[in-house]
Parts: structure tokens; C-alpha cells; sequence
């Protein structure tokens, strides 16, 4: 009986230990926001096995037949040189657009560029702590990684993967805890060029098969309809988080998520889509 005791005893111990050390490695929800799931436990993101001759690989939706999946993404843009005009007043965030996706619980994959992180810390931490959301990376700059985009400064080739790199440190330094290793490029352009400067990197780009329109759009019905018409499952939607570059764009997704919800889709981080991308290609290996 003492022996039986004992072992009881121990057992007791031992769970108790084991939900210790549970407790100490798991994420609780993030403060400031009650009610919020319990980060899963962490795990390295998925990502896409190199492409061709080593090259970056480049993700742009997901599966077509594994689910009515679609991934919201919002870019949060700010060049290298616009800091006078933050100082002047502009406003480059949309905290808005982040109080919005949480009330209608909605998964995103933010992709932030490093000046971004730099001009709202606290906002990137507070996005990068919550269970909804995912940090990405859209460069520090968000100079062109290719000769000609949309007028942007280019970066040289030898610069690339410096400029990705000083991103994701600027993403630490403001307290973003666990950035996935996913790249944007700035305006989308890239080349062969660029998915070499990057390749060593270990980072999957992701591009997207729908566009919102939402750049300097004013008129958030078009917007939303222009998102709903485009999404096929497995889709992946570009979309914007500046409110001077975006101010429609909040607006709009109190008509795109219902509507979305009612055909049956299920909104989800980019990871997952990758996650589940990776994870055929694998059994078909």
C-alpha cells in the first residue's frame, strides 16, 4: 500500500511538472485582447521546396481541390524615404482595418515592410503577437527588386537579400516575435535575378491570383466586388493596410468576408496554404 502510494504520489508530480513546462512553453492570447485563441504550439512555417536550379520558389495560390481556402493578405507599404512625410502627418497604418479583421475573427498574413516596423513598433508587435495574424516580409525598402516597377527606386542585385534581412531585423527589434519566411516583392516585380539574390534566404515568395484594386481606390463597393468575382478556393488575395494609399479598403471587407462566408469559404493564413501545398508535393515525391 506505502509502495502504491508512492508511485501515486510521483505520478502527481510528474503531471504536474509536465503542465509546468507545458504552461512555460506555450503562448497565451495576446494581451489586450480577451478572448483571443491560445498560440498553437510553435512550429517552424512551411515553405516550398527550391525551385529550378535553386531559385526562390514562388507560391501563388493554393490548392484548387483541397477546400474553399482563400488568404487574405494586406501589405503594410512605406518606402525608405517617406518618413517626412509620416512626420508631416500622413498616416501609413490602418488600425482600423486590424480592429475590423479581428471582430469578424479573420486570419490574415500581413506583409510589412521594415520601415513599416520601424514608424508603428508598437502596432507591428501587437499584430505579430496575435494568434490571427502572420508577419511577412515585403523588404525594408520597398525599393524594386527588378530594373523597372512602377517607378520604384531599384535595389542592386548585390543589396537584395541585405534589404530582405534588414527587414525581418527590424521586425525583431520592434518586438515581432515569430515572422514567417515569406517575401513579397515590392509592387510584385521580380525575375530571375532576384529569386537567385534571395535563394539563400530559405524564404518562399508569394505573389497572389486575385487583386483588390484597393490602391488609391475611394469607392469600397467596387473594391469588395472586384475581391468576391476573383476568389476561387485556394485563392490568395493582395490587398493593402495604408489608410492614404488604401482608405476604401477597410470598409470594403465588411461586405467581402460575409459574402465570402456565404459561398462556403474559410479564411486562413498563407502558411496554411503553403502548409498544405508542401505537404502534396511531399506524398507525390
Amino acid at each position: 500500500m506505502i509502495t502504491l502510494v508512492r508511485r501515486c504520489a510521483a505520478l502527481c508530480a510528474l503531471g504536474t511538472l509536465t503542465a509546468v513546462l507545458a504552461g512555460c512553453a506555450g503562448d497565451t492570447a495576446a494581451p489586450g485582447h480577451p478572448g483571443h485563441p491560445t498560440r498553437p504550439p510553435v512550429t517552424a512555417p512551411p515553405t516550398l521546396a527550391p525551385g529550378p536550379s535553386g531559385l526562390t520558389p514562388v507560391f501563388t495560390n493554393g490548392s484548387r481541390t483541397r477546400g474553399r481556402t482563400v488568404a487574405l493578405t494586406f501589405d503594410a507599404d512605406m518606402t525608405a524615404n517617406q518618413g517626412p512625410r509620416a512626420a508631416a502627418g500622413e498616416r501609413f497604418d490602418n488600425p482600423e482595418l486590424v480592429a475590423t479583421l479581428r471582430r469578424l475573427k479573420v486570419p490574415a498574413t500581413f506583409f510589412m515592410t521594415g520601415r513599416w516596423a520601424e514608424e508603428y513598433p508598437d502596432q507591428a508587435k501587437d499584430i505579430g503577437r496575435d494568434p490571427l495574424f502572420e508577419v511577412a516580409n515585403h523588404s525594408y525598402s520597398h525599393h524594386a527588386f527588378t530594373g523597372s516597377c512602377y517607378g520604384l527606386p531599384a535595389v542592386p542585385a548585390a543589396r537584395m537579400r541585405a534589404d530582405m534581412e534588414r527587414a525581418f531585423a527590424a521586425f525583431r527589434a520592434a518586438g515581432v516575435e515569430r515572422p514567417v519566411p515569406y517575401f513579397r516583392f515590392p509592387g510584385g516585380c521580380y525575375d530571375r535575378r532576384a529569386l537567385r539574390a534571395l535563394a539563400p534566404g530559405g524564404v518562399t515568395a508569394v505573389q497572389w491570383d486575385v487583386v483588390s484594386g484597393d490602391a488609391f481606390a475611394t469607392d469600397a463597393s467596387a473594391v469588395a466586388r472586384q475581391v468576391v468575382d476573383g476568389v476561387r478556393p485556394g485563392s490568395v488575395v493582395v490587398m493593402h493596410c495604408t489608410r492614404s494609399a488604401a482608405p476604401a479598403t477597410e470598409r470594403a471587407l465588411r461586405t467581402i468576408v460575409p459574402k465570402l462566408r456565404e459561398r462556403g469559404f474559410r479564411f486562413v493564413r498563407v502558411s496554411e496554404q503553403i502548409g498544405t501545398a508542401a505537404g502534396a508535393a511531399g506524398a507525390r515525391g
